[in-house]
């Protein structure tokens, strides 16, 4: 059953009937989950440095486990990077002044394999998949094959969540 805001979004909202329904279940799941981690992970406050301090936090108690995210780093890896360059859709991060991008960049290219840096890369992608997405960014493409971000943004979150909410973890 269609709820009738989604009735509205399908009539009103440019190309958001041309969504699939994959797609739609994606960026709903990622709307809930982020707003969980905000919450557990980040104390409900969500930004790059609040993410570095957390990462940091998860190293100096040995519960960092960089490599269970390795798979999502390949992904945003291809994705971002190619044939010794930056894609055009690592700009369409819109990353910020405070959103660490040389660390970003170098986890990116493959110069910096820091275990930290790594986790810290990888969400504040993830991070940047938020602001665009709940500050209008992704609507300028009708939030069209957005289905791959936002499901490797969830197998984070969930991972994360798993591995570091105490409510969640064990």
């Amino acid at each position: 059953m269609v709820s009738k805001v989604m009735e509205w979004l399908q009539d009103k909202a440019p190309g958001f009937n041309q969504l699939s329904d994959e797609e739609l279940e994606a960026v709903s799941d990622f709307s809930f989950l982020w707003s969980l981690f905000e919450a557990r992970i980040l104390d409900s406050s969500g930004s790059a440095g609040r993410i570095r301090r957390a990462v940091h936090d998860w190293h100096a108690s040995g519960m960092l486990e960089a490599e269970a995210l390795d798979e999502e780093l390949a992904y945003f890896r291809q994705r971002y990077f190619a044939n010794g360059h930056f894609t055009y859709h690592f700009d369409h991060l819109h990353l910020r002044r405070n959103d660490f991008e040389e660390v970003v960049r170098a986890v990116i290219d493959g110069t910096d394999n820091d275990p930290r840096n790594r986790v810290i890369a990888i969400l504040i992608l993830v991070f940047r998949f938020r602001n665009n997405l709940f500050h209008g960014l992704k609507w300028q493409y009708y939030l069209a094959d957005q289905k791959d971000n936002f499901a490797t943004a969830n197998s984070v979150l969930v991972k994360v969540l798993e591995k570091h909410d105490p409510t969640i973890a064990g």
